[in-house]
């Protein structure tokens, strides 16, 4: 069965109006789902709309309402909301073109696969494709989906195009407040140097197959424990140990250094230690 577009409209250039579907990048991955139960009857926890006074009511009843004040509502109808006249609903309109790097990280939500809709509009839809491959640009537009009006920006991905829904401003908080107290010091040279040999010795390229869900692995395995215990109690795993915290600078070069080596390596000496001044130093800094 062939996939369902989330969103059908057009993408509007100026004067250029290219017909396109668009289509979910991603989808939800294992995941193990707890119920809430009754533990004396072992019944599942159901959950009824009630109104105060009246108890349980008809779904058919329900209406979306605003409080406008303390109390009071305006109702609204699914065919009131849906009547709401907005262009971006189905008219995608690019008005700004920036380089990628322009927009940080923290703003990008979700993404959505785009593709024309149909033959006709494939040959406008690859001339901006490629135009935004030669420009190396995204662009940017406001788009009306399931009832909210995004940010969006567009770019080249392979013979089609990405469309990543964006954050409001003031929906990303400002890093400012919560890195403001960490001191603004250049670090050591040569436990810099170490830390980039690791890094270099542990990059490679990006596969995501290599990665899955360890948490989802763990609780099905207590799962199974679960059932061959026959509802007895399980045994925790024993934690490791967490690191000290408040290590001075001698610590973290032995601990840099000791990464670096191979299994099996005999462990390197351990660095000098730093003068006495040099360490409190270092000391005072991690107890603030």
């Amino acid at each position: 069965m062939a996939a369902r577009a989330y969103w059908q409209g057009q993408i509007r250039l100026a004067l250029v109006s290219i017909p396109v579907e668009l289509y979910s990048a991603t989808k939800s991955g294992a995941q193990i789902q707890f119920h809430q139960i009754h533990e004396p009857t072992g019944k599942r926890i159901k959950y009824e709309k009630v109104a105060p006074g009246v108890g349980a009511v008809d779904p058919e009843d329900i209406r979306k309402g605003f409080e406008y004040e303390k109390g009071h509502y305006v109702l609204l109808d699914e065919s009131e909301i849906d009547a709401v006249k907005l262009e971006s609903k189905k008219t995608l309109e690019l008005t700004q073109f920036v380089d990628a790097h322009e927009i940080d990280v923290l703003y990008f939500e979700k993404p959505y696969y785009v593709v024309p809709a149909d033959d006709l509009a494939e040959e406008a839809f690859i001339v901006l494709r490629e135009a935004l491959k030669r420009t190396k640009k995204v662009g940017l537009g406001q788009l009306t989906l399931r009832g909210r009006e995004y940010i969006i920006s567009l770019k080249p991905c392979g013979r089609g195009i990405v469309l990543e829904t964006l954050r409001y401003s003031d929906e990303v908080n400002k890093a400012q407040g919560y890195f403001r107290d960490i001191a603004d010091t250049k670090p050591d040279e040569e436990l810099l140097d170490l830390a980039e040999t690791l890094i270099a010795k542990k990059s490679a390229p990006f596969k995501p197959d290599q990665f899955h869900d360890r948490y989802v692995d763990a609780l099905k395995a207590l799962v199974q424990k679960k059932l061959k215990a026959k509802g007895g109690k399980v045994a925790p795993e024993p934690e490791e140990e967490a690191p000290k915290r408040g290590g001075n600078v001698v610590d973290l070069m032995a601990a840099l250094k000791k990464s670096l080596e191979k299994p099996g390596e005999p462990a390197r000496k351990p660095a000098a230690k730093a003068p006495a001044k040099k360490a409190a130093t270092v000391k005072k800094r991690a107890a603030g």
